[in-house]
């Protein structure tokens, strides 16, 4: 199967290391990171929310108005607008992008953060909610003709919209989370769901969750794998894992400083989310897990969201990488701490080995008979 790899698409250069240069969108900036990941070999970059940072969805039209080739994952919570409107946004943005959307529908795992925007609802009905809307908005992409809908979170009467997607039957639905709830909902919904970078055995559990909750849901399809990492890479291992060391180093000190170093970071000891939970827990077990994965950055931040890390050359990178590949996850999402530098390295030096890898093993699967049949009818 093919892989693609998933980019940042950050409106400004601040990362766990450094603070950010300028205004929170920078828009010269912004065009420059997204436009390293096209010239690199990039499929997609997300364009991430957080409750008082620049509004994502202007920022990726700008984007997809200039480039011409790099999809956009954007992120988007339920409780910031009404599904309607929503999903008149997203297909408007598909326009603009002539078909180059997925979008990325957050639950929310931290309640203060949720409580910036005034959601007080718990965090079940905070699922319970994201299922609905998620229903709405793929009903609106693909309905020519008015409807109600009375529902436990939204109701309205005889609407249709006049603006849909350029894809057909509709854009990709992508979702994320580690608990029981996240797992039934995006497992019912999702094309794409979206896991943080954790040791392969467990990997392989909750892509276990994630498929068992699809066919639970009565699908007959599973959604797509996607997993992050923040990638340190260097040309010999020795020059890595001092790179590796200098990273946590610069977040550690940052940290002291009463530094806010992510979105996702409020000062607590405990994060609220599972997907945070199972980082913390899995760091304090060890540093170091399979082929290359440290935890120490995932600790530093207080497992604030995709902070495991893959470190090593760009061959060692990229063989840990086709380990995710084995278990079934064809979608790699990778950031690293210097946005921009990071991403044409890593778009240099690791997606040429990977997807080298995965035409080989796609080779390999493919009966001979096949092959020849795909030469003739050619």
């Amino acid at each position: 199967m093919p892989v693609q790899f998933l980019g940042i698409a950050a409106t400004n250069d601040g990362s766990e290391t450094t603070p950010r240069s300028g205004a929170a969108f920078d828009k010269e900036y912004t065009l420059r990171l997204a436009a390293a990941h096209e010239e690199h070999g990039w499929d997609r970059v997300l364009f991430a929310y957080g409750s008082g940072s620049p509004d994502p969805a202007p920022a990726a039209a700008y984007i997809a108005s200039r480039l011409e080739r790099l999809e956009i994952l954007l992120a988007h919570r339920p409780n910031v607008s009404y599904p309607t409107f929503a999903a008149k946004t997203f297909a408007t943005l598909d326009q603009i992008s002539e078909g180059r959307l997925t979008v990325h529908f957050i639950t929310g795992g931290n309640n203060h953060e949720q409580g910036r925007e005034g959601d007080t609802l718990t965090k079940d009905e905070r699922y319970a909610r994201t299922r609905e809307y998620i229903e709405i908005v793929k009903k609106i992409w693909t309905t020519r003709t008015p409807f109600d809908h009375q529902g436990e979170h939204y109701r309205f009467h005889d609407f249709v919209s006049d603006v849909f997607p350029v894809q057909q039957p509709r854009p990709d639905v992508s979702f994320g989370g580690s608990s029981p709830a996240a797992y039934a909902a995006g497992g019912a919904e999702a094309d794409i769901y979206c896991l943080w970078g954790e040791p392969l055995a467990r990997t392989a559990q909750q892509i276990d969750a994630v498929r068992a909750a699809a066919w639970e849901a009565g699908r007959t399809d599973v959604p797509r794998i996607q997993v992050a990492f923040r990638p340190i890479i260097a040309p010999t291992e020795r020059e890595a894992w001092e790179k590796a060391h200098r990273t946590v180093g610069a977040i550690k000190e940052r940290r002291a400083k009463g530094e806010r170093i992510s979105r996702r970071h409020h000062g607590r000891t405990e994060p609220e989310n599972a997907g945070s939970q199972r980082l913390l827990a899995i760091a304090e077990a060890g540093e170091r897990y399979d082929r290359a994965l440290w935890t120490p950055t995932a600790a530093a931040t207080g497992g604030a969201g995709n902070s495991n890390a893959l470190v090593g050359t760009p061959e060692t990178v990229a063989q840990a990488l086709l380990d995710y590949y084995d278990l079934g996850v064809d979608i790699l999402s990778a950031r690293g701490y210097d946005l921009l530098q990071d991403a044409v390295d890593f778009g240099r030096y690791v997606i040429p080995l990977v997807r080298e890898e995965v035409a080989k093993r796609d080779a390999a699967r493919t009966p001979r008979g096949t092959q020849n049949l795909a030469v003739v009818g050619g």
